[in-house]
């Protein structure tokens, strides 16, 4: 089977590279490994830029769309010293450019966008060849294949693709998250819940920290930062949750007990989500006939910008190959040239933020940031 544009991986990225070809009249299909849309929860909010992330949605005519998704008075902040003490307090006024929705309805409007039978559920790719003169093989891991003339890497930190076009591999950035809920914590957790408050909460301290945000109704959705190398989390056992728990909490031993309640009282087991990244300022040189985009490019330590980046890589990358239908080519080198100077930028300012939220000024030198943020014109 032959297709013109195959898309790997139906995430965020991928999904928006299909639906602006769609809207620009270009077909393609989306292989994805999952199951079914419904095989595994999206994560949790989104903070959607007002310079990238909605520029995307924009270019895929998604925009009210979007908007319906929006959870009002998410984007307030709220600062917290170990002790519970409020340091810094902003509220949503309505005037930010960063409104927050839940990754998994940002990805059902993206695929309700998509004629039926773009995403092929359940297909895990196994292994790619290059074929020549720009045409590779996918084969799948039911031993399925497919031959395009144009195949894009869409598929997170651990593309199968991108040993296609470099070498380069994902390395731990050294600091780990480990992931909580606590539901309907209004009614069950009012402490936590009050300290958190209507957006995102940071507690943090060198090397350490608890984010949590308010999702929808009461739901608050927790990520514990410790800085430790792989092996210290390898020692705790995450199949027992209880010990894991204890474990993770005596590391915030003495903090307020409204903080460590979104470790202790989570209503999910603790999931470890070690951090890892590619080198910043990597790149390749241009092969014929594929490219990646979003993680599987440029992937760095979290901070609010790999979705978005995803997205806008995605309709960059759309735009450029209707633009050039004629001469992929052009359109490739076109949009990955621009494309890797954009993720440069914003894994070096995802370091840069990293520091602010655990180095050894935390948490202070996350206020002054905001601070001379919102002092900037």
């Amino acid at each position: 089977m032959t297709t013109d544009v195959t898309i790997i991986g139906a995430g965020l990225g991928g999904l928006t590279l299909a639906r602006v070809l769609h809207v620009h009249g270009v077909s393609a299909t989306v292989y994805e490994a999952e199951a079914s849309p419904t095989a595994r929860t999206q994560g949790g909010m989104l903070d959607i830029h007002d310079y990238n992330g909605q520029l995307a949605l924009q270019a895929a005519g998604l925009t009210d769309e979007f908007r319906s998704l929006i959870l009002e008075g998410r984007e307030a902040i709220r600062i917290l010293d170990r002790d519970g003490t409020v340091l810094f307090d902003k509220a949503d006024d309505g005037t930010g450019g960063r409104p927050e929705v839940l990754r998994g309805e940002l990805r059902r409007i993206l695929l309700d966008s998509l004629p039926v039978g773009t995403v092929r559920w359940g297909h895990k790719v196994s292994g790619v060849r290059s074929l020549g003169e720009g045409c590779h093989e996918v084969t799948f891991a039911d031993g399925a294949t497919v031959v395009t003339s144009l195949l894009v890497g869409a598929d997170g930190a651990w593309s199968r693709i991108r040993p296609l076009l470099c070498d380069a591999t994902p390395e731990y950035t050294g600091r780990s998250f480990i992931e909580t809920y606590l539901f309907d914590s209004d009614t069950r957790h009012p402490a936590a819940a009050k300290a958190v408050g209507g957006g995102s909460l940071f507690a943090l301290a060198p090397g350490k920290g608890i984010q949590a945000h308010r999702e929808s109704g009461g739901t608050l959705h927790t990520y514990v930062a410790l800085t430790e190398p792989q092996d210290w989390f390898a020692a705790i056992d995450f199949t027992d949750a209880p010990a894991a728990t204890a474990r993770i909490a005596k590391e915030f031993s003495g903090w307020a007990p409204e903080l460590t309640a979104l470790i202790t009282a989570s209503d999910t087991a603790p999931i470890l989500r070690s951090l890892y990244a590619l080198p910043i300022g990597h790149r390749w040189d241009r092969v014929p006939g594929v490219t990646l985009l979003g993680d599987a490019a440029h992937l760095s330590a979290p901070n609010g910008e790999g979705a978005n980046l995803a997205m806008y890589d995605g309709a960059e990358l759309g735009k450029a190959i209707a633009a050039h239908p004629d001469d992929i080519e052009v359109a490739l080198s076109e949009y990955e040239q621009a494309m890797f100077p954009r993720g440069t930028e914003a894994a070096t300012d995802g370091t840069r933020l990293h520091e602010f939220l655990f180095g050894d000024n935390a948490p202070h030198s996350l206020i002054t940031a905001f601070i001379e943020d919102e002092q900037t014109p």
